[in-house]
């Protein structure tokens, strides 16, 4: 894409870092960078996240060449810090998020800053994550998780194991689309993954693939690709005008973030959602809502069953503040502070959506060190800041949830944890998907004992996102004081 500027509007389009960067060269770079080429010995076109985390060596700023195409990858915690300055930096919608718009458009996510959609919409559906609105979704939080339960029971009567992303994300698809939009895609009935995953899951490891591609070559080595990712996209078009129709023939719903799509204007402009930016938003939703949440859910249950101690004191605390309550209030979740830092824990080393893009609002000095002009850019990897020695001590590899303590949390500099993203354009979700992934823990730890398969080494496959590849784990069912765990369903309050 041709770089282009107009009025007073930031640089839109790839840039690559040279253009952007005026001392380029003093940020190292891989060796045996080939010419034309640049720095693809050894690399992955199927991992390319992780590849990058292997130069950490190279300092908390590096740069990498992919057929010309100069990147800058940032890790160091104080340069996070600096980049997220709000009155300096800006989001950046980086190759990865761009490959996306395609189908998302102007949705939250890969809106560009300039575009006025994303402030619209941003305004109208952040009501739907206040605390009212999220005690309400909570009660269809557990209606779906003994969906969940109940396929696991039958898998543990069975002496079966169970798949754990898959199942992960059925319930976090199912979940996203109940509370947000009143509708049921029926995951754990079906055999096969609902058609919305499977063509979820196709653009977002197209959009991958084009990251790896030398833009002139994209029709040519991707044309069999591209056609199916247009049918991937007409048919998640489809579903989602199929989800819109039914609420219109309905009349409304309960007040959920699609009646807010379609029926709320600006409170201050009047101005409301057009059809087409209602699609993008409730395909951005449905992706993004279910798609890291399953993930982190996922390296959780892995960390569990391979930390038994960790696994039986998060037990302890579900039982000791849940006590015998079949179905637990919202304001119980929230006193699972353990549980929570098992979850934090588990994003510091997989943050599910790994790397986030910055770029400068004007010409300025990184961290007073690298000059940058207007429109220059880097991506963070955010795996490589939850890992900074600095920050987190020697042991960054080791699966430890007191390092999420109160006291430890206030010791640490900001800007060091950042799972969500930062700034005014960090996840709008991220309470809603933090509320469920305590609560389905908690529920899960006090049924269940995990084992985990000794021969099993985690894999982590990548679409833009990250996910354990092949985790399988064996559940078996455990009675808590006395009684079996499904002496009472987990989403109904006891009779």
């Amino acid at each position: 894409m041709a770089e282009t500027t107009t009025g007073t509007e930031l640089p839109k389009g790839f840039r690559s870092a040279e253009l952007g960067w005026p001392e380029l060269h003093r940020i190292p770079h891989p060796p045996y960078r080939l010419p034309l080429l640049g720095d693809v010995i050894g690399a992955s076109r199927r991992t390319p996240l992780q590849d990058s985390l292997k130069y950490a060596s190279l300092g908390p700023v590096f740069r990498r060449n992919a057929f010309g195409k100069e990147f800058v990858f940032v890790w160091g915690a104080r340069l996070v810090a600096d980049l997220a300055d709000e009155s300096r930096f800006a989001k950046h919608v980086g190759l990865g998020v761009a490959n996306l718009r395609p189908v998302a458009g102007d949705g939250l996510f890969t809106a560009y800053n300039h575009e006025p959609n994303w402030q619209l919409a941003h305004d109208v559906l952040a009501p739907g994550f206040s605390r009212e609105a999220m005690a309400g979704y909570h009660t269809m939080m557990l209606s779906v998780a003994e969906r969940l339960t109940d396929h696991w029971d039958r898998a543990a009567a069975a002496g079966r194991t169970v798949d754990v992303p898959g199942d992960m994300t059925k319930l976090t698809l199912e979940t996203i689309a109940r509370t947000g939009f009143g509708y049921d895609f029926g995951s754990f009935e079906r055999s096969r993954p609902h058609p919305f995953v499977t063509a979820m899951v196709g653009t977002l490891t197209y959009a991958q693939r084009l990251n790896t591609v030398p833009g002139p070559l994209v029709p040519l080595l991707l044309r069999r690709a591209g056609r199916r990712n247009a049918a991937d996209i007409e048919r998640l078009n489809h579903i989602v005008d199929e989800v819109v129709r039914a609420r219109r023939a309905d009349g409304g719903g309960s007040g959920d973030l699609l009646d807010r799509m379609l029926d709320t204007a600006h409170p201050e402009t009047g101005e409301r959602l057009s059809a087409e930016n209602v699609r993008r938003q409730v395909i951005t939703f449905l992706v993004a809502g279910h798609e890291t949440t399953s993930g982190a859910l996922s390296f959780a249950l892995h960390h569990l069953a391979r930390h038994p101690r960790v696994a039986a004191r998060a037990r302890a605390e579900v039982e000791r503040v849940w006590g015998d309550t079949a179905a637990p209030g919202y304001e119980q979740v929230a006193k699972l502070r353990y549980v929570r830092r098992v979850l934090d824990e588990t994003l510091r080393l997989w943050p599910t959506a790994p790397a986030f893009a910055r770029e400068a609002r004007e010409d300025t000095v990184l961290a007073g060190e690298h000059p940058m002009l207007r429109g220059a850019w880097a991506l963070v990897l955010t795996p490589l800041l939850h890992r900074d020695p600095e920050v987190w001590g020697p042991d960054t590899e080791r699966f430890d949830p007191d390092r999420f303590e109160a006291r430890a949390v206030r010791s640490r500099p900001p800007h060091v944890f950042k799972p969500f993203g930062t700034g005014a354009r960090a996840c709008i979700g991220r309470q809603f998907a933090l509320h469920e992934a305590t609560l389905v823990l908690g529920l899960l730890l006090r049924r269940y004992e995990f084992h985990a398969d000794p021969a099993y080494r985690l894999k982590v496959t990548e679409r833009l996102t990250l996910m354990p590849e092949g985790l399988r784990l064996r559940v078996e069912r455990r009675p808590v004081r006395g009684r079996a765990v499904s002496d009472a369903p987990v989403g109904r309050a006891p009779q």
